[in-house]
């Protein structure tokens, strides 16, 4: 019983490699295209003795169905090479004189006059500040014209000499008399003299100023009357 056991697993290990070699041998045959007749006629005669020593134990495996084949496309046309003209004479290079240009005498371009604006006028000067002159004017007359007029000549005393006298002086610009002139006589020459004299000796001034205001020289006109009492 063993014996028996042992050459029916034998069988079946013999027919799994025969069955595995029969699914490669399937697999060639369909890819280089061999009759499938051919290979069903080997498959039945190789197929039909495992089976029917197998039979008693377990039914038969069933084969796989065999890939379907594989469709090949076709190469792709090759295309002819173009052919090729062979020129055995070289072309003829044509040789052209070369011309010198004229020479471009260049135009001078006068450029167009800009128009210049004329620049606005100058602002007009600011106007003077006011003149500040002014002549010369007296200071405390009645005081000095009284003591002038009390200092009586004696000799205009002795031969009573009345008169009056115009003088014109000039006043500096510290406000005194510095030049006397008799612009109206008295018919004295006596009085004339002592009239200039009184006003350079007692009158006072206010001075003259310029148009600044600064003191300056300047002018003035009076009259002396001498009386007896």
């Amino acid at each position: 019983m063993a014996y028996a056991d042992q050459q029916m697993s034998s069988n079946r290990v013999v027919a799994i490699i025969i069955v595995a070699l029969l699914h490669v041998f399937l697999g060639w045959a369909l890819i280089s295209g061999l009759a499938m007749s051919a290979t069903e006629k080997i498959v039945e005669q190789l197929t039909t003795v495992d089976i029917e020593e197998e039979v008693e134990e377990e039914p038969p495996e069933e084969p796989d169905e065999p890939p379907p084949p594989e469709e090949t496309s076709p190469p792709p046309p090759v295309a002819p090479p173009p052919p090729v003209n062979i020129n055995p004479q070289p072309p003829q290079i044509e040789t052209q004189q070369e011309i010198t240009p004229a020479p471009v005498t260049p135009v001078q371009q006068t450029p167009a006059p800009v128009a210049t604006q004329a620049p606005p006028p100058p602002p007009p000067p600011p106007p003077p500040p006011p003149s500040q002159a002014r002549g010369a004017t007296t200071k405390n007359e009645a005081r000095w014209a009284r003591r002038i007029s009390e200092n009586y000549p004696s000799r205009a005393l002795r031969e009573e000499v009345e008169g009056t006298v115009r003088v014109a002086v000039t006043v500096g610009a510290n406000g005194r008399v510095s030049g006397c002139s008799v612009t109206g006589s008295s018919g004295s020459s006596v009085l004339d003299d002592a009239a200039c004299k009184g006003m350079r000796r007692y009158a006072r001034f206010n001075p003259a100023l310029n148009d600044a205001g600064n003191p300056t020289t300047g002018s003035y006109n009076t009259s002396i009357t001498y009386r007896l009492n």
